[in-house]
């Protein structure tokens, strides 16, 4: 029987530390969940690993594509299940660490069966939004699917693009297709949920984001620049320099903007995750009761066998 342990939480709360403990404990390796981490260009603002971090434990996905690659949960789906196949051929465990929910649960339950895309829709839907903006795009969803809005990262305009298309062509809300069966899995996941108060929470947050300017961002945006209308580039902590870079806010102005959407994250990632089931959520700090958790629930799959 294998078992892969699923990490998952809000931007900031404190994952990579929890999932290095963890896979170190269990002689094991990482797969990242965190799918802007997988561009090579997004470091600073996509709070990836320290070279000291990734060193301690083999990390998996982590700075495998650029920018310009796309890449959506289904390709996620595929690799990573080939790279948990390889892991348990000589591992009862896995890590898998990440706040992107969507690739979280391609992983380990599958996708939905969505309804084939419709390409003149498709073009539809992105002439709109391109004329529109982005505030247009997020009424849209809201007012078709408000179920969908209260869990989706409402500053992903692909995501938003796709659940407007579905919403158009089937006549039905898009979270209506989020409910199939589950795909089968030669693993069970046990889930690991870390969370801190919310002032807690954003405190980090805020100071994360100091530290991501003092370390080097607006460069790191600068370079990215000129690939910002890419999907992978529609990211918290990006969009915003590029807005200062065109002049439509001072840099006070775009660190401002980028806590306040990065705290806007977090809250609904928790959202997302808090209405999934059989997750178990500690304080980071909690490291022996998760531990404990963890065996405990391992024994218990042990002697149903």
């Amino acid at each position: 029987m294998k078992f892969l342990i699923v990490v998952l939480g809000p931007t900031a709360v404190g994952k990579t530390t929890t999932a290095i403990l963890l896979a170190k404990h269990y002689h094991t390796e990482i797969i990242s969940g965190d799918s802007r981490q997988f561009y090579k260009e997004l470091t600073i603002g996509t709070a990836k690993p320290t070279e000291t971090e990734l060193a301690q434990v083999p990390h998996h996905f982590i700075n495998s594509l650029a920018v310009t690659t796309e890449y959506s949960a289904g390709d996620f789906e595929r690799d990573a299940l080939k790279k948990t196949a390889e892991l348990f051929a000589d591992k009862q465990m896995a890590v898998l660490c990440g706040g992107s929910g969507l690739f979280i649960k391609a992983l380990c339950y599958g996708l939905d069966d969505l309804p084939v895309k419709d390409e003149k829709l498709r073009q539809w839907v992105i002439e709109h939004y391109q004329q529109n903006g982005l505030h247009w795009l997020q009424h849209e969803v809201a007012r078709l699917d408000p179920d969908y809005f209260t869990v989706v990262d409402t500053q992903n305009p692909n995501r938003l693009m796709r659940a407007l298309e579905v919403c158009m062509s089937s006549g039905k809300p898009y979270s209506s297709f989020r409910k199939n069966l589950l795909a089968k899995r030669n693993f069970i996941p046990l889930y690991i949920g870390l969370t801190r108060p919310r002032a807690e929470l954003y405190e980090r947050i805020n100071q994360r984001v100091d530290m991501m300017v003092a370390a080097g961002l607006e460069q790191e945006a600068k370079a990215v620049y000129p690939y910002r209308k890419l999907g992978a580039l529609k990211t918290v902590g990006y969009t915003e320099w590029f807005d200062y870079f065109e002049g439509k806010m001072n840099r006070e102005q775009t660190i401002d903007k980028i806590k306040q959407h990065s705290r806007n994250y977090a809250k609904k990632q928790l959202t997302w995750f808090t209405k999934q089931e059989n997750v178990t959520w500690f304080h980071p700090g909690e490291e022996a009761k998760i531990i404990s958790h963890i065996n405990h629930q391992l024994n218990i799959f042990a002697s149903d066998k």
